[in-house]
């Protein structure tokens, strides 16, 4: 899984030595590498697309070769490897950890907040189009061998390729960790047949190596203007998967990304390109399907079940990458809790969120039954795999000028080189939303105002809140002052703002007409770094007579435990806690909208809606069942 590293071993790769790098080397190439590995399968096959009206030629095979080449090297090597990947947050990349880097930035509510923080929620929106189309497109470009080996079967494609992914999504709850450990094995077999694939057929035609001269590129799209900014919209194929290696930077680092990409990845794809492109010039008539084609008879079959084992864990990686990214979501304030479970007792990030898994399910197949062929869902695909990049060019851009303090000539000159690289293929892809392209938009559309409603409704919940809550302190005295009956045990109130009083204390005292010997006032906030150190996760503030404040903070990769919090309270502060003496008191509001200014009354009953339906905090939080007190009060938002 994407997961496959503890974030432990992340934070400490920056010094590890040759054999340890290798190793995490291997692992990389199963985890990050599988999307963008198994674009050889359809990509070339969808740039000779009959319906881009490019007439077959050697001068076109080389020119479009030739726009491979400096697409990967461009966006890939330049973009991502040299300079996208050194805005880490903390260590962590991604397009959500960009937006956290970003909006550092940004005055807290300003114009350019709201923009920055809509771009990378966007951005995200879009990832989930991509963890729906790269499992489907995958797959179904390797089980299409099948056409190749064995004709008669042809009708059996969808089918098989329904029946894999479906026991692909069935086993997530059980965890990956067994066979997570042969991706890297399974990856490195897969790249090294790429490559000898390559090399074998560019023997057949040498002089494809010409390629590598722009030139070739340059005058292609000069005579077939119009077709070659419609062949951009398929170019994009190769580079499905980018994204993937700054989203994984924080589970291996960036040594070992860079190591797997330009010594093992970028190698073997260029070698396999290049194989392709000799073997349609010696051989027109294999821009049936290219890739299978250039495999000798003798091996298609095992070719098949090697590219369709690359495809399954290249949908692994990105399925496991939906479950990080909603988990980060999650703490982030943008998606409503859900129920997490962790696979794995060793690796932390090994997470399972069962209400994804089964929506991926269903949508990824339907896309499937609906496309039918890998050449029908090519359009879709470029839009999601484009949009994102566009996004993640922009953002980069205010890191370099805003944190990283660069000239603005220096800033402009290479980001607006990206922008304009980016905006060409986004822009190319533009053209085939009535062919497919309008489902990613349509999916990261719905997601991004569902999204946007959950952030905009926690925020007007937290105003109506803080505006009629009473405050905490002078309360507390006065209460200290005159106080009830106190009962033994601890006493620990949940609350999202420790400057009023939480709205279950007020019941407690109201119903119980008792105080606990200990009190605690338990605010957990998540912060817009990844990890927070121990040392500075909590902060103690004692109001008198064995009463508190704790704070307690948490990284948007972290799981919120109280457990964790009760463990660092008695090592660091001295605070014993017996969970049998202890009670979570927690309020479960219940949100009811009205006509007072705010959302429109739609929304609020759609962020009511999904509110109600949020996990319950004490599963979130991880709060033992049997010692959860739930007091109930309504808001009107």
């Amino acid at each position: 899984m994407k997961e496959i590293m503890s974030s432990t071993q992340t934070r400490n790769v920056a010094g590890f030595g040759s054999a340890k790098l290798h190793i995490i080397t291997l692992a990389a190439l199963g985890i990050v590498f599988g999307d963008i590995g198994t674009s050889p399968l359809y990509a070339l096959k969808e740039c000779f697309s009959t319906e881009h009206g490019i007439p077959f030629s050697p001068d076109a095979v080389l020119g479009i070769i030739s726009m491979l080449f400096w697409a990967i090297t461009i966006v890939v090597s330049l973009k991502y490897i040299l300079f996208v990947m050194r805005a880490d947050n903390n260590g962590e990349g991604g397009v959500l950890s960009l937006m956290a880097l970003a909006l550092r930035t940004a005055t807290s509510g300003s114009r350019n907040a709201k923009i920055l923080m809509m771009l990378g929620v966007f951005g995200a929106c879009m990832f989930y189009g991509d963890a729906v189309i790269t499992p489907a497109i995958s797959v179904l470009s390797a089980v299409e061998g099948i056409d190749i080996a064995t004709p008669a079967l042809s009708h059996y494609v969808v089918p098989i390729t329904v029946v894999i992914l479906t026991v692909l999504f069935l086993i997530q709850r059980h965890g990956t960790t067994l066979v997570g450990k042969l991706f890297g094995p399974v990856m490195f077999v897969w790249f090294l047949a790429l490559a000898l694939l390559g090399v074998v057929n560019m023997m057949k035609a040498p002089q494809i190596l010409a390629a590598v001269n722009p030139y070739h590129a340059i005058a292609f799209m000069q005579q077939h203007a119009l077709q070659a900014f419609v062949v951009l919209g398929s170019v994009v194929l190769v580079l499905t998967g980018a994204e993937a290696l700054y989203a994984d930077m924080g589970h291996f680092g960036i040594r070992p990304i860079r190591f797997a990409w330009l010594y093992t990845v970028m190698p073997s794809l260029m070698l396999n390109y290049f194989g392709q492109g000799a073997n349609l010039l010696v051989n027109p008539s294999a821009i049936q399907n290219p890739f299978y084609l250039m495999v000798p008879d003798v091996l298609l079959v095992p070719m098949v079940v090697l590219a369709t084992a690359a495809t399954v864990i290249a949908s692994q990686a990105v399925i496991s990458g939906a479950f990080s990214m909603t988990s980060e979501a999650i703490l982030l304030g943008f998606v409503p809790r859900m129920r997490i479970l962790h696979t794995s007792e060793d690796e932390r990030g090994q997470i399972y969120i069962p209400i994804i898994n089964w929506m991926l399910l269903v949508l990824v197949v339907a896309v499937v039954l609906a496309f039918k062929k890998s050449d029908n869902l090519a359009a879709a695909y470029g839009v999601a795999v484009t949009t994102t990049m566009l996004i993640t060019t922009v953002l980069a851009g205010v890191v370099m000028r805003r944190i990283w303090k660069w000239h603005p000539l220096l800033v402009a000159l290479v980001i607006g080189g990206f922008f304009i690289v980016d905006f060409a293929f986004f822009s190319a892809n533009l053209l085939k939303i009535v062919d497919g392209g309008w489902f990613p938009l349509l999916l990261g559309a719905i997601a991004f105002f569902l999204l946007m409603t959950w952030y905009a409704g926690r925020m007007l919940l937290r105003e109506r809140t803080k505006d009629e809550g009473i405050p905490l302190e002078p309360f507390v005295e006065g209460l200290l002052a005159h106080p009830p009956h106190r009962v033994e045990g601890t006493a620990v109130f949940m609350t999202g703002n420790v400057e009023t009083v939480p709205v279950a204390m007020l019941h407690n005292l109201k119903h119980n007409r008792i105080l606990h010997k200990r009190v605690f006032f338990l605010k957990i906030s998540i912060w817009d770094v990844p990890f927070v150190e121990d040392s500075k996760r909590l902060s103690l503030k004692k109001l008198g007579s064995d009463v508190y404040i704790l704070r307690a903070a948490f990284g948007f990769k972290e799981a919120p435990d109280v457990n964790t919090v009760m463990a660092l309270a008695t090592a660091q502060h001295g605070l014993e806690f017996d969970l049998m003496d202890t009670s979570f008191f927690l309020a479960r509001d219940t949100v009811v909208p009205s006509k007072i200014p705010g959302m429109h009354l739609w929304r609020e009953k759609l962020f009511a809606w999904m509110y109600q339906n949020a996990a319950k905090p004490s599963d979130f939080f991880h709060i033992p069942v049997n010692r959860v007190v739930e007091l109930g009060t309504k808001i009107e938002i």
